[in-house]
């Protein structure tokens, strides 16, 4: 497909000048996008589609103001082949929001515009990436950082504590403030995807495990978790970055002897074990700040542990074999013997 669909002339090739930019469709669209991950994961799916769409292109590039609905929908196909469906959907939407811009900007008519609007996301379903966690690998995890006697920690307990009791995203968790906790109530201020705030609420072992970090890093305004150097020595005021968190985790994973996990699985056994233990679905949805109760459905255990259920219903006359050197024996050793 690459360079099929529309071929980039050297005369059409964009400047990188303000003013070139002020003009670029995918320009404007990333400088309206509010966060920082936004605007990278976005960049990068616009990078992809304009090599796509002419090969060598870049977004800063790539002349948007000829797309037509035609090369929208084999685009749409040739993704597919490529990725997820849901990641398929993600280059499509931004292609949509580019061309909505370049409509904006008097560069195409309402027409192209809408035909493109209409070309349909990819249909699909996958599970969620990543693991459940079990009690037995979190008091591990614990038990860990509480034997590590040097701020780190009291700090990653705290830290883990925050992932599985309140579900935070990784930035969501490097981006908490001091002043975002209420030591009385124990409610965390979160700062979500497109800056939607959220409340969530630190309890039981999670406030004890922040008491024990507060008490070595002081009542100082800022980051709620600094960076620590190796030997113990804290960063005063430089906050944990994203990047810091997941090898924190990593390092307490390795050292617990639990099998390799990511602060997302922390979240999605958070949202997993609310549920098994009866929460309501929605309230559920409302503390992980997810847009929509179908996202939090997709980490609900239940349905599978009743597919479970319903598969054992069932029998399959088969004996265990051992393998003994010339051939197969039953586990009791008796009599028959298989042929192969």
């Amino acid at each position: 497909m690459t360079g099929e669909l529309i071929t980039v002339e050297q005369t059409d090739i964009i400047t990188s000048s303000q003013e070139a930019l002020d003009q670029n469709p995918a320009a404007v669209y990333l400088a309206s996008l509010q966060s920082a991950q936004s605007r990278r994961t976005m960049r990068g799916a616009l990078e992809r589609i304009a090599d796509k769409l002419a090969s060598g292109a870049t977004a800063a590039t790539f002349p948007w103001s000829r797309v037509r609905y035609q090369h929208v929908v084999a685009l749409s196909s040739a993704l597919l082949d490529e990725m997820s469906y849901s990641t398929a959907n993600k280059y499509l939407s931004a292609i949509r929001r580019v061309m909505q811009e370049a409509w904006r900007l008097g560069q195409i008519d309402a027409q192209t515009y809408q035909k493109i609007a209409d070309v349909p996301n990819v249909k699909g379903e996958t599970t969620p990436a990543g693991r459940s966690i079990s009690s037995g690998e979190l008091h591990a995890l614990m038990d860990v950082c509480m034997a590590d006697q040097s701020p780190a920690g009291p700090r990653d307990a705290a830290m883990i504590a925050i992932l599985y009791s309140c579900g935070l995203r990784r930035a969501e968790l490097v981006g908490l403030d001091l002043g975002d906790y209420d030591q009385e109530s124990g409610a965390l201020a979160v700062r979500g995807k497109r800056n939607k705030e959220r409340i969530a609420y630190a309890v039981n072992g999670t406030i004890d495990a922040l008491a024990d970090w507060l008490a070595i890093r002081g009542d100082a305004p800022g980051a709620l978790f600094w960076a620590i150097r190796k030997g113990g020595h804290l960063q005063r005021g430089q906050r944990l970055t994203s990047q810091g968190a997941y090898h924190v985790l990593g390092k307490r994973a390795e050292q617990a002897g639990v099998k390799e996990l990511s602060p997302h699985d922390l979240r999605r056994t958070f949202v997993g074990d609310l549920l098994d233990a009866g929460a309501d679905i929605s309230t559920v949805q409302r503390l992980a700040g997810h847009a929509n109760v179908q996202t939090t459905a997709r980490y609900d255990r239940r349905p599978e542990a009743a597919k479970r259920r319903a598969a054992a219903l069932l029998h399959v006359p088969y004996r265990r074999q051992i393998l003994d050197g010339a051939g197969c024996g039953d586990v009791s050793g008796a009599g028959h013997r298989s042929a192969g």
